[in-house]
């Protein structure tokens, strides 16, 4: 017989918490993000917020005082100038740079609802996004730009605004980067004929700026209350289908305190954190973007991080003393003779999220660096940290550590019932940072959300002192580089190619990636003509951001299904591990 919830009820990683842990959260310090933002600018005004740092070391820094009056004349421009009101959408595709934080900010300090967008999304994924969300203004990248023509007609877009790499960027520094990006890159394509006004953020900001007057900003930030909602933050959720997670304010502000409460202890005001995982994936959001502007400490921006020399600059000439990173990030760096000969000298500890940490990987980085990589366990749908490994008091390694303050763990079997300690059992989660739901999807919610406690589809034990680890996962989705990818996406991308009969998809290992994409493929037989590997890849490009795109290709002459026809991914996953099981 399953056991009762006793085991859970009684939390018995609250001991780990130590001294150095609140066992309870404390009361909310802020009224919305727009408040935590407002008050950060004015507490630490003089000091950098965000650096950002291009491969041969160009850089660009503005201070929080900066960063304040600049989001201030975003807000202004989006409400004003745009006609935005409360709880409009505003859709950002934008690398790490300066112009995120400022656009970001001004998009909470308005009392709309940030939408964030990878940058290299497909015109199709873009489309989706957009349309879904019911987006009215669009910050995007300039590189990208070619896009839209194909891409606006599909949504509800009013406006676009153009941001560069090195958007306030020194004069010369911006100069130079934006005459690389053209000469080598070739990244800079026209700006298409569109049926909505366009123009650059630079202009924006000055329109909103000249717009300004007292008070108006500090009126819309005290109308926001803690639950409306501030990000709608993608996901495949349950199916597969890309579906908006609705957070609000206080989900954020919540997990921004769990978060410091697990390591602040370590913390100071003159923090310098590398940040090279997008800001627009939840982890970085919250952890780099969030938590780091509540301590009043500095970010260090890289646009883009691959290859991995691209952080060099930034290592070698700022004082970095934390890094958050995935599994692959770490490996890499520590392949690099420039990181392994001169590790960063004022480092704390590096902190680890998004996929599984490999035990050789945390004891090389130790070794090599003297400080410890903690690992932490989050999903989109919280905001996202559900546990960590404390920096204070015992660690265990190969564990996703113990719940933050606030947040209930439960292991249940497929009944609902509580699951013996040590047995495995599907990891689900109630605490205040759980999203509202997914946007315009009640029943998808309710498939997610049921009695207050989200289920995470992640399969873990729990051992005698309250930490975690994960054994498997419900769900079908894989993880590459900390990203996922679901294989109902793939399989629809390659659904839409006329030599193909049918596909399913599944992750292999993968020691780059930690996982990679597999396609299974059947020839349609009315095709005429040969079906290669390269025209299938040659279609998943059009319809797919890069790490969805399949590493490898099995062609079969039938796929194995059940009675009623259902593609058996299990069984296909079955013969994966059997393979790399001989390797």
């Amino acid at each position: 017989m399953p056991t009762e919830f006793s085991t859970y009820d009684t939390q018995p990683w609250k001991a780990a918490y130590g001294t150095a842990i609140a066992k309870d959260l404390p009361a909310a310090r802020y009224r919305s993000l727009a408040d935590l933002v407002t008050q950060a600018c004015s507490r630490y005004a003089k000091k950098k917020a965000f650096t950002a740092v291009v491969p041969n070391g160009m850089n660009g820094t503005i201070t929080y005082e900066q960063l304040g009056n600049l989001s201030d004349a975003f807000a202004v421009y989006l409400r004003d100038v745009c006609g935005l009101k409360a709880g409009d959408r505003v859709a950002v595709q934008l690398p790490n740079g300066l112009a995120y934080p400022v656009v970001a900010f001004g998009v909470f300090k308005a009392g709309c609802v940030l939408v964030n967008t990878n940058p290299l999304y497909t015109p199709s994924e873009m489309a989706h996004q957009f349309k879904d969300s019911g987006a009215r203004v669009l910050v995007i990248v300039d590189m990208f730009v070619d896009k839209l023509a194909e891409v606006l007609p599909k949504t509800n877009i009013e406006r676009v605004v153009l941001a560069g790499v090195s958007e306030m960027f020194p004069a010369v520094p911006n100069y130079i980067v934006r005459g690389v990006q053209k000469v080598w890159s070739k990244v800079l394509p026209p700006v298409p004929t569109l049926s909505v006004p366009i123009e650059r953020l630079k202009a924006a900001l000055q329109s909103g700026a000249a717009g300004n007057s007292a008070g108006k900003v500090a009126t819309w930030t005290q109308a926001i209350s803690p639950s409306d909602i501030v990000a709608l933050q993608y996901t495949g959720g349950t199916t597969g289908v890309s579906k908006g997670a609705m957070l609000t304010h206080a989900n954020m502000l919540a997990n921004i305190d769990q978060v410091l409460a697990m390591g602040k202890s370590h913390m100071k005001e003159d923090e310098c954190v590398l940040t090279a995982l997008p800001l627009y994936h939840i982890f970085a959001f919250t952890a780099n973007l969030l938590c780091f502007m509540d301590i009043g400490g500095r970010n260090i921006l890289i646009p883009s991080p691959r290859p991995v020399q691209n952080l060099q600059r930034a290592i070698e000439n700022y004082p970095i003393t934390w890094i958050t990173g995935v599994n692959t990030l770490f490996n890499g760096l520590m392949n690099e003779e420039w990181f392994s000969a001169f590790p960063p000298k004022h480092l704390k500890a590096a902190i680890a999220g998004g996929t599984a940490l490999h035990h050789a990987v945390a004891e090389r980085w130790q070794k090599m660096t003297g400080t410890r990589i903690a690992e932490g366990f989050g999903l989109t749908e919280c905001s996202p940290c559900v546990s960590f490994n404390p920096l204070s008091g015992t660690a265990k390694a190969d564990s996703i550590g113990i719940p933050v303050p606030g947040t209930e763990v439960r292991l249940v079997d497929d009944a609902g019932a509580a699951v013996a300690q040590g047995e495995p059992g599907e990891l689900i989660v109630r605490g205040p940072q759980n999203m509202l739901g997914y946007w315009q999807r009640p029943d998808e919610t309710a498939a997610i959300i049921r009695d207050g406690w989200l289920y995470t589809g992640d399969v873990a034990v729990m051992d005698a002192q309250g930490y975690f680890k994960i054994v498997d996962r419900k769900k079908d989705l894989v993880l590459v580089s900390g990203f996922n990818v679901y294989p109902n996406e793939i399989e629809d991308a390659l659904a839409k190619m006329d030599a193909v009969l049918e596909a399913a998809v599944v992750g292999v290992p993968d020691n780059k990636s930690g996982e990679a994409v597999r396609a299974y493929v059947v020839k349609n037989p009315d095709f005429v003509g040969e079906l290669t590997k390269d025209a299938v890849l040659a279609h998943c490009k059009k319809y797919l951001t890069d790490y969805k795109i399949p590493k490898s290709i099995v062609f079969r002459d039938e796929l194995p299904k059940s009675p009623v026809g259902k593609i058996l991914r299990k069984d296909l996953k079955q013969e994966v591990k059997a393979e790399f099981n001989k390797k």
